[in-house]
């Protein structure tokens, strides 16, 4: 078979190209003239809709209208989603748990759960008592659904006028939603799914049932939950027998359950209590002359001495006892009695000292929240203050707020570098200004203090340091470039950290080793419970012994096999340099006399949070100060009221009982060559800025007693190969340094000849 010639295939191509050509010019415009034909066809038949006038207005608005309410619905499903998704198939179950919490002598401090709640079916409530609570919380309660625009407007009217105090808008709907799914923060998000689970416990029950909730899970003060348990601690009698004066303050504790408790304020309780009465006439409930008998007869709650409640405490150890019973670990048993390391003489220190930190030097530092922690070292929780006012808040700061921590991050760096090898607690370092790429950090004076003992570094809070044994713990992995090494440190310093119980994720960001990420009061408490214990890991736990409501023990806190986090030498060298922070350094409002303390303080950007987290062989306690809504405080620091609050909650704690020594810090103190040379340091510090060259004989005399002391060690337990060579003052090879003649380098620091 003969192929075309190439003259042929080129004629070929270029007719089918043609024919190609004109077949889309062809289509094109045929499918121009088409489209035109029938847009023109459409117009023809939509002139029949062609409105003017009012009708043309009308008909654009309601267009309008159409396009934005899908919009408008469109948003509301996508805000409607994160509230929904707090709910669940057994939502309202999910307090089922019956717990009665014992102290750790096995006194009954509070009960949380449907124990307290449930005792009085709705029909069984005084009629006196919800119209008290209706004419104040939610007049409006029977005709809205969730939400009360006109409740709302007069809300708005009467507290611009400023007559009368403030009105709050939130329906009795809303402030269940809050009580059931939400916390007390103050935030925008909170306010958007309050109003959506609104909606939602309207449309799953009925009116009757949202009321008897909301008067069943409110708190009322005194660790009271619900009217019921409120008319038993405040009069002594049973809900169904209160009095109309009674009834009018029971409802008064509602808005305010701390500030108007007749326990601690007697006038603001009944002068409250009248407002109540006054809003009952209003609203039509009861006749002037009906509340002129409760006027003239206020009520008088029995006597009590104020308990201690210990209520964000309880929160937690329920919220604990729930996930073992989700888990399985209590078995199919609902009623259950908790025995719980609760102190309740901690707790009243910790109590009393928060409040009387910010009664005293809250309006001169600017600042309106707190929270604590104290844990014993293995975990076991103590204490707790997770805000100034749990009547006003049950938010828990000391668990839920996320926080920087500031400069008492730092101890999880010098951690890992201590356990890197690559530094020990007189290792010279160098203050000096550092960059991570564009970040350069400075510190706290902004001034550099030159070549100084590791230790120094600590208890001054230098704040070059931590980033420079960051990018160091990265070189020690073999990495060469400084922002890889620097991430490579990083990486190394979280995985330590959350080995050392911090659970919250922490973000990679060049300033973490300073504390630029968010942690909780809790994760610093366990964190640092690590140094406390000898180097283990403490995970904090309220139930140390459970049992059924036949008594049986179902579940007991058994030490489990310790996870070793950090060597012993690690701890002890930790605890060494975080005992000067608070002996010679940042912390010196924490000590206590007589025991050794140790600790961190922490201070973070525009002085938005302070912190001060010490432990003693006793106890670890976390103390953080600020604002709910991040503003910054009048430059609190975290020596100033959280180590001050620290050592006004464990001065008394450390009293009566036997002291334990900390980790490796007995020691190490009792070593008479590493005395003089701690001695040697602070004086010539005290005496101004040392030399390059007086620092170098520092750390040669300190390094040559630890190899000294070390020897001798060795030399007692037998563990050495020939003879013990003996302490010579002859030439000392320091790591990183030239060789150092002590003797020489003493007379040149000013100590004289040895």
């Amino acid at each position: 078979m003969r192929l075309p010639s190439l003259k042929t295939l080129k004629t070929r191509l270029s007719r089918a190209s043609l024919a190609f050509d004109a077949w889309m010019n062809s289509s094109l415009y045929e499918g121009g003239h088409s489209t035109t034909e029938a847009y023109e066809r459409f117009q023809a038949r939509m002139q029949v809709f062609s409105f003017r006038g009012w009708k043309r207005v009308a008909l654009d608005l309601t267009s309008e209208g159409v396009t934005v309410g899908v919009a408008g619905a469109m948003v509301l499903l996508f805000l409607a989603q994160p509230a929904f998704n707090l709910t669940s198939d057994n939502w309202l179950k999910a307090q089922d748990l019956a717990v009665t919490f014992l102290d750790r002598y096995g006194t009954e401090v509070g009960r949380r759960g449907i124990k307290h709640d449930d005792s009085l079916k709705f029909d069984d409530f005084p009629e006196l008592m919800i119209k008290a609570l209706l004419s104040t919380e939610d007049r409006r309660f029977y005709e809205h659904y969730g939400i009360d625009p006109i409740g709302t407007a007069r809300a708005l009217v009467s507290n611009s006028s400023g007559k009368g105090g403030t009105q709050g808008g939130s329906t009795l709907t809303q402030q269940l939603a809050k009580n059931l799914f939400l916390s007390n923060e103050r935030s925008l998000e909170r306010k958007v799914n309050e109003a959506f689970l609104a909606f939602w416990l309207e449309s799953h029950l009925t009116k009757n049932q949202i009321l008897k909730l909301y008067l069943d899970r409110a708190y009322m003060g005194g660790g009271t939950f619900g009217a019921v348990a409120a008319a038993d601690y405040y009069f002594g009698k049973r809900l169904q027998d209160v009095t109309l004066a009674e009834a009018a303050m029971l409802a008064g504790l509602f808005k305010a359950p701390t500030k108007y408790s007749p326990n601690v304020n007697l006038p603001a309780a009944r002068g409250r209590a009248v407002d109540v009465l006054h809003n009952m006439v209003e609203a039509g409930f009861v006749t002037e002359g009906q509340i002129q008998t409760a006027l003239r007869n206020p009520a008088t709650p029995v006597t009590r001495t104020r308990d201690i409640t210990a209520d964000y405490y309880l929160d937690w150890a329920f919220n604990e006892v729930r996930r073992m019973a989700d888990a399985g670990k209590l078995r199919s048993d609902r009623v259950l009695t908790v025995k719980t390391p609760l102190d309740l003489s901690i707790q009243r220190s910790a109590d009393q000292a928060v409040e009387g930190m910010l009664r005293r030097l809250g309006d001169q530092y600017d600042v309106d929240e707190a929270g604590v922690v104290i844990l014993d070292p293995d975990g076991a929780l103590r204490a707790m203050v997770g805000g100034a006012d749990y009547g006003e808040s049950q938010f828990n700061r000391a668990t839920d707020a996320l926080r920087q921590p500031g400069s008492s991050f730092k101890p999880y760096v010098y951690a890992a570098a201590l356990a890197a090898g690559l530094y020990k607690p007189d290792s010279p370092v160098v203050d000096s200004p550092v960059c991570v790429g564009n970040w350069c950090p400075q510190n706290y004076g902004r001034s550099y203090s030159g070549r100084q003992p590791l230790w120094l570094a600590v208890a001054k809070s230098v704040n070059t340091i931590p980033i420079k044994i960051t990018t160091a713990i990265g070189k020690g992995m073999g990495i060469t470039h400084e922002w890889n090494a620097a991430k490579a440190g990083r990486a190394k310093i979280i995985q330590l950290a959350k080995a050392m119980g911090v659970t919250t994720p922490l973000t990679d960001t060049p300033s973490l080793p300073i504390g630029a990420t968010e942690v909780t009061v809790m994760d610093q408490a366990a964190g640092f419970a690590v140094f406390a214990n000898g180097g283990r890991l403490a995970k904090p736990y309220a139930a140390v012994e459970v049992k059924n409501s036949s008594g049986e023990t179902i579940y007991r806190h058994a030490d489990e096999p310790p996870v070793q986090v950090l060597s012993s030498q690690v701890t002890a060298d930790m605890n060494y340099m975080l005992n000067k922070v608070v002996e010679e350094g940042t912390a010196r409002k924490a000590q206590i006399e007589g025991v050794k303390v140790a600790g961190k303080t922490g201070t973070t950007n525009g002085y938005r949070d302070a912190w001060f987290v010490g432990y003693t062989g006793n106890y670890v306690g976390a103390v953080w100060y600020g604002n709910d809504d991040h503003s910054p405080t009048n430059k609190m620091t975290g020596g100033s009221l959280p180590a001050m609050t620290w050592h006004e909650i464990m001065a008394p704690a450390h009293q009566g009982i036997e002291l334990k020594p900390m980790p490796g810090l007995n020691d190490r103190k009792g070593s008479p060559q590493v005395a003089q040379a701690e001695t040697a340091a602070a004086a010539a510090s005290a005496g101004g800025r040392l030399s390059r060259r007086s620092f170098e004989v520092l750390s040669g005399l300190n390094g040559l007693f630890r190899s000294v002391e070390a020897e001798r060690s060795a030399t007692t337990q037998g563990t050495t190969q020939g003879p013990a060579r003996q302490g010579s003052l002859g030439p000392q090879k320091v790591p990183g340094l030239a060789p150092v003649d002590v003797a020489e380098g003493a007379r040149a620091a000013g100590f004289g000849t040895p």
